[in-house]
């Protein structure tokens, strides 16, 4: 009896990612992972959502951070959910750079949500 064989090979397909995106995607983690947890028990926080005029949102924003942040991280190996989370991440800083313009806060309490949302365009237009 012929039987037809045939071998299988699965490829492994390495790609390197630069170190600079690495970097910025860790930095990207680390800062909405850990704002994310600190918005549920810092009192600093609570009290900051109050005076952005948010207070109802906080748990939910926070939650998103964190849901963003663990995503950047799963897209280590699978890009289209970076991509994903880094858009919606940038899109969640323009609203934080809008509360801040609304309650007329100085630019230098800008500066994290400005950096924070130009990181994230870059990472979700690689």
């Amino acid at each position: 009896m012929l039987a037809y064989s045939k071998k299988i090979e699965i490829i492994n397909i390495s790609v390197s990612i630069p170190l600079t995106n690495l970097f910025l995607q860790w930095i990207s983690i680390i800062a909405f992972v850990s704002y994310g947890v600190s918005c549920f028990y810092s009192n600093k926080l609570i009290f900051e959502f109050k005076r952005y005029g948010c207070e109802s949102w906080r748990k939910l924003i926070a939650g998103l951070e964190i849901a963003g942040g663990i995503g950047l991280l799963i897209g280590f190996e699978y890009a289209p959910l970076r991509v994903f989370c880094s858009a919606c991440l940038a899109v969640l800083m323009i609203c934080a750079i809008s509360v801040r313009i609304k309650i007329k806060d100085p630019f230098l309490a800008c500066v994290p949500a400005i950096s924070l949302f130009f990181i994230n365009l870059y990472l979700a237009l690689l």
